[in-house]
């Protein structure tokens, strides 16, 4: 099913610079798609650290309980990712796939199968047939380079409507580091520690340590701020890969002051891998930021910032350009957190609605109409109770959601 690009996508796409110690190649295997790429095989040197963030859904796929029993060792040699077949919900066929694609993987590329990481995505329920690797791993491993990212980026994607690539570089001890990254996500993005699939990669000495802390540290505020559908994938999977291959002395603390620069420069390609994912929402029209002030606690700001998003009534409102505030009073009132009707302030960008329980009274529709027709939408609420702040993204809810997945197997 060809969809349309959708009209947040990015209008140009960046020149991303080889990660020295990562090289890569795609291929057609046939999965589920026909004239495109689905399966990508990464290679790291050796002596690469590996960190990761899993989804905490209690149905995970057979490539995420792969990760998570690998994630422990913090080494890596290899990746392997497959579009349109998840490989979840399919029992022992399922730990029988991962098991067979590790085998051959790690044939391909001369290392422990302990060292392999696995991502699937696509169809829930269908058995993953891995023989479709064999020949394709072992050709990859002849074919790999360093470049170009848009490779990668395009083969890992299902309903995805444009390639989500991010690259970054921060200078350590005067040495240029560079951080890249991909992801792919559109639907079922409500995500419980990451995307559906993320993969970052450097060429900076980092112990796997370290990494796993500003992993799971900076994924707070990037994926795990996201919704599309409110729905938690199977297969979510975040994973970074640290060559080391960055002129500098490893960073193995997080008390070394390093730690924070590499950590900043992580948390943007995050972020924007994370934003890109939101633009590209199944159906989706309008970018909408959703900020919560005045809560008891961030996490408390966070869940009304969450149920506010997740609303299918605040997003069809959006998609219908229609400032109907009262829907963000219902959605501040369903999320089971302290909150006082007389003292909610809510607005739509510089537009205030209501403030302390009622409409303002200057309120000018017409401003509000005007404002709802950007395709960009900032929506702030205040609960004037304490000083508990968060922020989600989202995008509004359309009929073309319904088309895509009304489809999705056909």
């Amino acid at each position: 099913m060809a969809l349309p690009v959708s009209p947040l996508a990015p209008k140009t796409y960046p020149e991303i610079a080889p990660v020295e110690g990562v090289r890569f190649a795609t291929a057609e295997a046939g999965i589920r798609y026909k004239g495109r790429t689905d399966v990508l095989l990464a290679v790291f040197d050796p002596g690469t650290t590996v960190a990761g963030v899993l989804t905490r859904s209690l149905c995970p796929s057979a490539a995420v309980d792969w990760c998570r029993a690998n994630l422990s060792g913090g080494a890596a040699r290899a990746l392997v990712v497959n579009s349109g077949n998840a490989n979840a919900f399919t029992g022992t066929k399922g730990r029988e796939s991962v098991k067979l694609t590790a085998e051959i993987a790690a044939r391909a590329v001369g290392c422990a199968e302990s060292e392999i990481f696995l991502a699937s995505t696509g169809v829930i329920g269908e058995p993953l047939d891995a023989s479709k690797f064999e020949g394709v791993l072992e050709r990859l491993a002849g074919e790999l380079a360093d470049a170009p990212w848009m490779g990668p980026a395009k083969a890992i994607m299902t309903t995805d409507t444009f390639p989500k690539l991010v690259g970054k570089s921060v200078a350590i001890d005067g040495v240029e580091i560079v951080i890249a990254g991909i992801a792919k996500g559109s639907g079922m993005i409500a995500p419980d520690m990451a995307t559906m699939l993320s993969f970052v990669f450097t060429d900076a000495p980092v112990a796997a340590p370290v990494l796993q802390a500003l992993v799971a540290r900076h994924t707070q505020t990037s994926f795990n701020a996201i919704t599309v559908d409110s729905d938690t994938s199977t297969s979510d999977t975040l994973l970074a890969f640290a060559t080391g291959k960055a002129g500098i002395a490893p960073i193995v603390s997080l008390e070394d002051p390093r730690a924070d620069v590499f950590g900043d420069a992580l948390r943007a390609v995050l972020f924007e891998l994370a934003m890109q994912v939101v633009r590209d929402g199944e159906g989706a029209t309008k970018f909408v930021k959703v900020n919560v002030t005045g809560a008891v606690s961030d996490e408390s700001a966070r869940r009304i910032a969450k149920a506010i998003a997740d609303s299918p009534l605040v997003k069809t409102a959006i998609a219908g350009e229609d400032a109907n505030w009262g829907r963000l009073v219902m959605a501040v009132g369903k999320a089971g957190e302290p909150a006082d009707r007389d003292r909610l302030m809510i607005a739509f960008g510089e537009n205030v609605l209501a403030r302390e329980g009622e409409r303002v009274p200057d309120y000018s529709e017409a401003a509000a109409s005007a404002y709802m027709k950007g395709e960009e939408i900032e929506i702030s609420v205040d609960i004037g109770l304490g000083g508990g702040k968060s922020t989600v993204y989202t995008c509004d809810l359309t009929h073309g959601y319904i088309d895509i997945n009304g489809s999705y197997r056909s």
